[in-house]
């Protein structure tokens, strides 16, 4: 389930749900398995599309990695959890021989996929009349998940407005739609 966020072009995704519809595909779909293994990559990093992009199979052949973000040209440390490991191993036995130096995201042709294929990919893949799904989408169902899990503390909007290299806090509400979710549930709890 994704809540429309009208402050914003992609609504986020119900993480849980996506995370589960993204496993299958990427064990059982012939044809979307890679913009499952993507997806699982999107919402476990919270990294903007075009550094997921310029992964390479090596970034997981550890525990984390450090890249130096694109837009922002500042270095970031990501940690591996479980849900990426268990999916990259069902993914790198997919793909068949692979070289560590390779990126993550070739498509039949051999080249690196552009955001545009990605943003098509997950369209008909996540996305319906109701939902606006984009790469952008994975990077919020990140911070919604991190939000949650935090019990929609203050504490996690200050700890991902420094992940998502926000000036305020107020930018993180806004960006994970929060503030317009509050405002309409004043009106509906009256």
């Amino acid at each position: 389930m994704s809540v429309k966020n009208t402050n914003t072009t992609a609504d986020y995704l119900e993480f849980d749900s996506t995370l589960n519809k993204s496993m299958r595909l990427l064990r059982n779909d012939t044809k979307k398995y890679k913009i499952a293994f993507l997806t699982i990559l999107g919402i476990n990093f919270g990294l903007r599309i075009s550094d997921i992009l310029s992964l390479k199979h090596k970034s997981l052949n550890k525990d984390s990695f450090t890249i130096i973000e694109k837009k922002t040209g500042k270095q970031r440390t990501i940690e591996i959890n479980e849900n990426v490991k268990q999916a990259y191993i069902i993914y790198r036995k997919r793909l068949g021989l692979i070289n560590d130096d390779d990126s993550l995201f070739l498509s039949q042709k051999g080249t690196i996929f552009s955001i545009r294929q990605v943003n098509r990919l997950l369209l008909s893949t996540y996305g319906n009349k109701s939902k606006n799904i984009s790469s952008h989408s994975l990077r919020k169902t990140f911070g919604r998940r991190v939000w949650d899990n935090d019990n929609n503390s203050d504490r996690a909007l200050i700890l991902l407005s420094k992940i998502f290299n926000h000036s305020t806090t107020q930018t993180t509400r806004t960006y994970l739609g929060i503030q317009q979710e509050e405002i309409s549930n004043a009106y509906l709890n009256l």
